[in-house]
This record gives C-alpha cells, sequence and structure tokens, in this order.
C-alpha cells in the first residue's frame, strides 16, 4: 500500500512539472511571462513586502513553488466560440448528425455550454502575468514616490527585464536613495484666534518634530489630529482642508522649513464668496424622534416629553422611558459641540438592540441670538418588537442511527419600556439508537430537550450608581438568564440547571470585559448504573482484570461481566476483601481503584457556584483585517460563598467530610485562562497565524478533583487535529479511557494559510499541546504533570487543509498525522504513525483560531 502510494504522488508530481514547460502557452510571441521580482535599495538586495507591495506587476500566485492557477487558467480554450466551430467541421458530416439529434436552439446552447464552461475556468484560474512596459514604468515611479514621502527627495528607481529563450523574465529593479532631508524649523500662519489657541494648547503632540526626518505620514497624522481636537473644542464647520502646509527646501542644505497654515472660514452664498473665523459652537437642544420612518417624516408628533433637557418625540406615543434612550446619548444639551459624542451615540444606540442604525444631523439654532447655537437632530427607527428563528437538523452518527433536531429563539424587545430585551428559547432533539438504556424497541428512543431566558438591560443593574466607573460610552449591559435541560437514554440521562447574572462592558472599541457575579449550575445524573455501558473503556479495563485474576463468571461461555450488579461486586470485592482464589498484582489493584474513583467521580452530582471575570483585546478593526493580535485572559472562583454558608449554617456532611449544600458535595475551585492569537499577512495571498492557550483549574476546600463539565480536553477540529476529541492525553497516558480530560492544559498552534484558486484555500499547520492532572486525586505518574520535564509529553501533529470561503463563512476540512505520539515510548515517538492510515480527518466551520 505504501509503495502504491509512492507511485500516486511520484506521478502527481512528475505530470505537474512536464505541464509547467507549457506555462507560457498564452504569452504572445516577442513577450515575456513574468516569473519573479528583484529590488535592490543602494545596491542591497531587499524583502520588504511593504516595499514590493508598490509594484503594479507581481507574478502569477504559486503554491509549493508551482503556479497552479496559471495552469488552470491555460487548460482552457482561448477562443472557445471559434474552437467549437472548428470541432464541428472537424469531420464534414459531423454537424450535419448534430443537426439531425439536436434541434437549432440545442445545437447553439451546447457551443454555449461549452464557452461557459471555457470561461468558468478561466475566472477560477490566473491569466498570465505578461511584462508590461507602462506598468514597469508606473512601479519605477511608486518606488521613488514610496521613498520621496519618507524624505529621500532625490531617490532615483530604475529596472532592468533579464528574460531568456523560454518566454521567462526577471524584473530587476534599482533603487538609490541620496541624503534625506531634515525637518529644521516649524513656523504658523493661523489666521482665527480660536484656532490659534487650540493649537497651542496640544502644539507638544504634534507628529511633525524639528530635528526629525521628513515623513509624508507625519503630516497626514498631523491633519487628521488637529481637525479631530478643533472638531471635538467646538469647531463644528472646520474639516481637513483647512489645514495645510508649505515647505521651502531650496538652498538649505537638505533641510525642510514647515510653515503651518489654516486661513479662517471660508463662506460661499449665491451671491458672494467671503471668509471669517472659525468660532466655538454649543449644542443648544437635543431633539430625539423615537418612532421614525421616512414615510411619515411631514406628519405631526402626538406626544412629547422633556427630560433633563432632552426633547423626545413621537408619532404614536412614547414607548420608552426617556431615561433608557437618554443614557445611549452622549451628545447633551448646553455642552460644546464634539464630533464624537456624534460617533459614540451612533454605537451606543446601536448596541441598544431595539433601533436601526440612528440618523443624526445638526442644524443651526435660528433662535440663538449670537449665532453660535446648534440643534441636534437623532431620528431613530425602531426594530420589529417580535422576532422568531426556527431551525430544524437532521443528522446520523455513531451514537445515533438517526436524530432531528431543532432550535427555536422568540425574542421581544423593549420589553419593560427600558430598551430591554427578553430571548426565549428551546431546542430538542429526538434520535434512534440501538444503544439506548431502555429495552423498548420504538423508533425514537432517546431524547434531549431544554429551555432557555435570558433577560439583557442596557445598563450596570447595581445599588449603586456606576456611571463615573462604566461610564455610558462603554456600553454597558447585564444580563441575566436561566435554563434547563433533560437527556433521555443517553449517557448517565443527565438533567441541569443553570442560572446566571453578568455584567458587560467596553472600555474602548478592542477592548471588553465580563463579570459573572454568579454562574450557578446544577447537574444531576439519573442514571449512574449505565456507566460502564457508557464508557466501554473503562469497562474493558475491568474484564480484563478479572480475567487475568481468575474471576470465574456467571455465564463461562460469555466472559464478560453483567452490567451493574456483577462488575459492581467484583470491584467491591477485589478493592475490599479480596475474594479466595483471585490474583491481583498491584498494578491491577491501582487501575481498578482509578477507574473506582473516575466513575464515582463522572457520575455523582455537581453543584457549581462560581465568579469570574475576563478581559479581551481584539486590535482586529474588521473581518478583512488580515494582521491583528487578540488576547484573552479569564480568572474563575467557584465554591467560596456555598464554604461560608453552609460552615455557618453546618449543614449534611457527606462520608468524605465534605460539605454539602441542598443534599449536594458542592464544587470547590480556582481556574485560570490565557489565550493568545496573532495573525501576519504575510503578502496579498498568505497569512501566518499563531495561538498560545493555557489553563489550570485547582480544586481545594470541598473539592479534591475539578467537574467534569469544567475540565478541559485535548484534540479535534479547533485543538490538537492529530487527534479526535477527548483522544488525546491526559500526559503518556495513552487514551486509555472514553473521555479523557485533565485539569491542566497547554496548547500551541500554528498555520499557514494561503490562495490556492479564488475562494479555494489551502493550509499547512502545526499543532503542539496535551492535557495533564495536577494539584488533584489522581495518582497516576502517566496522567500528572509534576514538573518542566513533563513537557517532553506534548503532542505534535502536523497536516494540511483546504478549505472554501463563501464570504460569510469558511468550510474547512483539514488532515492532521501524528507527528509527536506521548503515548508511545520514549525514543518510538517521532513520526511512527505519520501516515494516512493513522490520519485524522477534521469537519469544521471557519477557521480554527
Amino acid at each position: 500500500m505504501k509503495q502504491l502510494h509512492s507511485k500516486i504522488v511520484l506521478i502527481f508530481v512528475t505530470a505537474l512539472l512536464l505541464y509547467s514547460c507549457n506555462a507560457v502557452k498564452r504569452v504572445p510571441d516577442g513577450k515575456y511571462l513574468l516569473v519573479e521580482n528583484q529590488i535592490s535599495l543602494d545596491g542591497e538586495p531587499i524583502k520588504d513586502q511593504n516595499i514590493y507591495a508598490q509594484l503594479s506587476q507581481r507574478p502569477n500566485t504559486r503554491v509549493l513553488g508551482i503556479p497552479f492557477s496559471l495552469h488552470i487558467y491555460n487548460f482552457a480554450k482561448k477562443d472557445p466560440d471559434s474552437t467549437f466551430q472548428e470541432w464541428l467541421a472537424k469531420k464534414p458530416k459531423r454537424e450535419e448528425r448534430l443537426s439531425k439529434r439536436l434541434s437549432e436552439k440545442q445545437l447553439y446552447e451546447l457551443e454555449q455550454s461549452y464557452v461557459g464552461i471555457n470561461n468558468w475556468i478561466k475566472k477560477i484560474g490566473e491569466a498570465p502575468v505578461i511584462i508590461d512596459e507602462a506598468k514597469l514604468e508606473k512601479s519605477r515611479k511608486r518606488l521613488e514616490r514610496y521613498y520621496r514621502r519618507r524624505g529621500w527627495f532625490n531617490t532615483e528607481a530604475s529596472y532592468t527585464v533579464d528574460g531568456d529563450s523560454t518566454q521567462r523574465a526577471k524584473v530587476n529593479y534599482k533603487v538609490v536613495r541620496y541624503r534625506p532631508y531634515i525637518v529644521d524649523s516649524i513656523k504658523t500662519q493661523i489666521s482665527s484666534p480660536v484656532v490659534d489657541s487650540l493649537f497651542q494648547q496640544t502644539r507638544s503632540q504634534s507628529f511633525i518634530k524639528e530635528g526629525e526626518q521628513y515623513k509624508a505620514e507625519n503630516f497626514e497624522n498631523e491633519i487628521d489630529r488637529l481637525t479631530l481636537q478643533f472638531r471635538n473644542s467646538g469647531l463644528y464647520d472646520f474639516d481637513t482642508e483647512y489645514v495645510t502646509f508649505e515647505g521651502d527646501t531650496v538652498d538649505t542644505d537638505h533641510k525642510a522649513l514647515i510653515t503651518y497654515i489654516i486661513p479662517d472660514r471660508t463662506i460661499t452664498t449665491p451671491d458672494s464668496t467671503y471668509t471669517e473665523p472659525f468660532k466655538s459652537y454649543n449644542v443648544n437642544k437635543v431633539r430625539i424622534v423615537t418612532d421614525y420612518s421616512y414615510s411619515r417624516r411631514a406628519e405631526q408628533f402626538t406626544d412629547s416629553i422633556n427630560y433633563k433637557g432632552f426633547e423626545l418625540y413621537s408619532f404614536d406615543g412614547l414607548d420608552y422611558k426617556p431615561k433608557a434612550i437618554t443614557d445611549a446619548i452622549s451628545i447633551s444639551p448646553g455642552k460644546v459641540f464634539r464630533d464624537i459624542d456624534r460617533s459614540l451615540t451612533y454605537n451606543q444606540i446601536s448596541d441598544l438592540n431595539v433601533f436601526r442604525y440612528p440618523t443624526i444631523e445638526y442644524s443651526p439654532d435660528p433662535d440663538d441670538p449670537e449665532g453660535n447655537g446648534l440643534i441636534a437632530n437623532i431620528l431613530l427607527s425602531p426594530l420589529k418588537k417580535y422576532n422568531l428563528d426556527v431551525n430544524f437538523d437532521a443528522s446520523t452518527s455513531t451514537v445515533q442511527e438517526f436524530g432531528v433536531a431543532f432550535r427555536t429563539t422568540f425574542s421581544i424587545r423593549n420589553v419593560f419600556k427600558g430598551a430591554e430585551t427578553l430571548e426565549l428559547s428551546a431546542r430538542g432533539s429526538l434520535g434512534s439508537s440501538q444503544d439506548a438504556a431502555d429495552a423498548d424497541q420504538r423508533f425514537f428512543n432517546i431524547s434531549d430537550v431544554g429551555g432557555n431566558a435570558a433577560l439583557q438591560f442596557p445598563r450596570i443593574l447595581f445599588p449603586l450608581n456606576t456611571d463615573k466607573i462604566i461610564p455610558k460610552f462603554m456600553s454597558p449591559k447585564t444580563r441575566i438568564s436561566t435554563g434547563v435541560g433533560f437527556q433521555n437514554n443517553i449517557g448517565l440521562d443527565r438533567q441541569n440547571l443553570n442560572l446566571a447574572f453578568n455584567y458587560q462592558w467596553e472600555p474602548s472599541p478592542t477592548k471588553t470585559w465580563n463579570l459573572s457575579l454568579a454562574d450557578i449550575q446544577y447537574v444531576r445524573n439519573l442514571n449512574t448504573s449505565n456507566f460502564f455501558n457508557v464508557y466501554r473503556s473503562s469497562f474493558d479495563i475491568v474484564n480484563d482484570i478479572a480475567q487475568a485474576s481468575g474471576y470465574v463468571y456467571a455465564d463461562p461461555e460469555n466472559p464478560s461481566l453483567g452490567i451493574p450488579e456483577e462488575i459492581d461486586q467484583f470491584i467491591n470485592d477485589a478493592l475490599g476483601d479480596n475474594p479466595d482464589g483471585l490474583v491481583f498484582t498491584r498494578d491491577n489493584l491501582e487501575e481498578l481503584a482509578s477507574v473506582d474513583e473516575r466513575r464515582d467521580r463522572l457520575s455523582e452530582d455537581n453543584l457549581i457556584f462560581s465568579s469570574s471575570v475576563s478581559w479581551i483585546r481584539d486590535s482586529r478593526e474588521d473581518t478583512y483585517d488580515l494582521s491583528f493580535t487578540r488576547w484573552r485572559w479569564k480568572l474563575e472562583s467557584a465554591g467560596n460563598f456555598l464554604s461560608l454558608i453552609t460552615d455557618l449554617a453546618n449543614t449534611e456532611v457527606a462520608e468524605d467530610g465534605n460539605r454539602k449544600a441542598l443534599g449536594v458535595e458542592f464544587s470547590q475551585y480556582v481556574k485560570g485562562e490565557l489565550d493568545f492569537i496573532r495573525h501576519w499577512e504575510v503578502n496579498q495571498n498568505a497569512v501566518l497565524a499563531v495561538h498560545a492557550f493555557g489553563g489550570i483549574a485547582i480544586p481545594y476546600g470541598n473539592s479534591n478533583s475539578i467537574p467534569f463539565i469544567r475540565s478541559y480536553f485535548a484534540g479535534g477540529a479547533n485543538d490538537n487535529r492529530g487527534w479526535r476529541p477527548f483522544d488525546l492525553g491526559p500526559g503518556s497516558s495513552g487514551s486509555r479511557l472514553d473521555f479523557n480530560e485533565a485539569n491542566f492544559k497547554l496548547a500551541f498552534n500554528a498555520e499557514y494559510r494561503f490562495t490556492l484558486l479564488g475562494a479555494l484555500k489551502g493550509a499547512l499547520f502545526v499543532d503542539a499541546g496535551n492535557i495533564w492532572n495536577v494539584l488533584d486525586s489522581q495518582q497516576d505518574e502517566a496522567f500528572r504533570f509534576s514538573g518542566f520535564s513533563d513537557l517532553g509529553e506534548l503532542a505534535v501533529a502536523s497536516g494540511f487543509g483546504i478549505r472554501y470561503d463563501f464570504g460569510f463563512f469558511v468550510l474547512r476540512f483539514d488532515t492532521g498525522f501524528k507527528t509527536h505520539n506521548p503515548a508511545r515510548d520514549l525514543g518510538d515517538r517521532w513520526f511512527k504513525e505519520y501516515n494516512f492510515a493513522n490520519a485524522v480527518f477534521n469537519i469544521g466551520v471557519n477557521y480554527p483560531f
């Protein structure tokens, strides 16, 4: 099989190499295919992609050195119309025979299909980049301009074309810089006194500094800085065109003498144009229309109210508490005009999620005697009060032969007239499984149903006023939610209840805080006797030990422990008074104790009362930003409040000495996580992405282990892609169990993403990571992290993937190979399972990180 794979790969590579010789089949005689650009700066070759981005022509996209897109383009016929007619005429009677079988319309459609297929091939491919003298000259000028904007005013650029007999050519650009210009002195010519006063207040913050090298970017930034400052200081009529610079470089010995020029405001009327000094404006009135629509713009308002200086109007009666709206508006009556207040108001109104994107307009106040008053008109158009989403799905898996699922969410906006949003959701699934716990033969014999309710307030709900700590421009929110879930004939038939009280606010567009005051989760397992039916690996371990010990089965013809009575009795006997005639090694007993402890932990009921705080910083400006950094950290603490209450109340104590709340041993632990993502845009067709994660949860007090639902697992499409979910670790244990989890995790990923054909993308990746037990009840050294030497147990996977970008989501298919498997013996871990027989295929939606 391996020889066959090798032959297939060899034939494929050979075919590509042979076909690549025909890359110039669409290059006209006397022309050259551009295969490489080379730029030298002051005699030294450079690789700076910012410089290469100035070139108007770049070679065809290559993957592993092969221009696949170009070859696909070349596969299409150059003139499909003519080719089709030539094909018809190639045999004398071909057209006659086709005309008898097909109508004239059908023959025309056949021709159009042929043309369409060829045009589609050209579209997904990439036309050859043929060297164009005009574009080379444009590139030369752009290189000179690039460096002149950075102070090398005397830069000279040239190029040469190095072609060969195969019609391929390399273009060599030569850039020579000379002595740069330095900003020597800075003067001002500012006409309006108010502008000059504002300028002097922040002159020290100028991007233009005496003694620094001239950079056009600094002047552009300075224009933006001053415009922003002036428009946020009352100068309503100011814009960027009023700020200009005059530079004197004549006979200055490479020194630039800079003069700021800011004239008075220009006013144009139908009869004349004149100037007058700029003046500072105040916002005299803020008028808010709460139910505006274009069709009703000429109607009269039926309701109005004045609230703390804000004027609120409506056509059909005011349906909102005034405070709920004014809290989201940063434009205040009686305050100096600030352009930033309009931007903040746009964002804050949108965050309410009860209005469409608002319209905000300013107009002069005709009643202002000094002529420097403004009226802010804010037009709000409500979204639909009620919204219903329904989703259905059908699936099959190894757990169920067939299943159907639904999820529906009913949203109600402005529930209490304070811009609150209530979401009521229900989910459910029915499945057919031969492995269901009950014995009936109904087709749909497993189910999972649940419901959630969440109420979101556009403010911080707290007994004290938090506006000074978390002002309204941070878009504060309070979310209260609850949910229930019921499983039947699935696993241990779990029931769960969730309650949560959370705060969220955004200090800046890149930073977000989340504070969970209370996150309560209660999990109840109804069918714990089904444990060994669900966790088959644990059953196999116990059954193998039973056979090795000489155990006499109730049914000797079927050497398999009965579930649950026989297997429970065997474990109790082995760990208690060892029955006569059975022989156990020390390792056997430790293994049985480990399985028994795991069964107790996974089948026990859980009560978790936690609080947490998390912080996210994401520099990404929009979905098209390919270079960004994202940080996230989270701290969580559980059980402290319940520990205090149960100690004071002297509640029930379990056999192991732990306190109970509501009849359940509650969990107590502290948990910390740090997550980092960094993306670099290598070039227009490639991105390098890296990811690092570390998390640890330490039990203490009322717990000696972490609840299963709060522990970590490794493997899967968004983690280590050489292993399936729950199939990696802990440590070097070798995935002995069905669901491998632990309380300490490290994960590192690197991925190189590149364009194959248009929306079809490719990726090469390396994943590393593992999970371990640390500071908990697990005693098996193979599972535990005991020191830095255990970092040698990091599992490494590498592989490749393809993705198709639909625009609103990405469909992903990755193939991961086990590169370093810590479950194998030392010295036998690298590349021992690096083949397709042991590969893991992952399907996912959107990028893994």
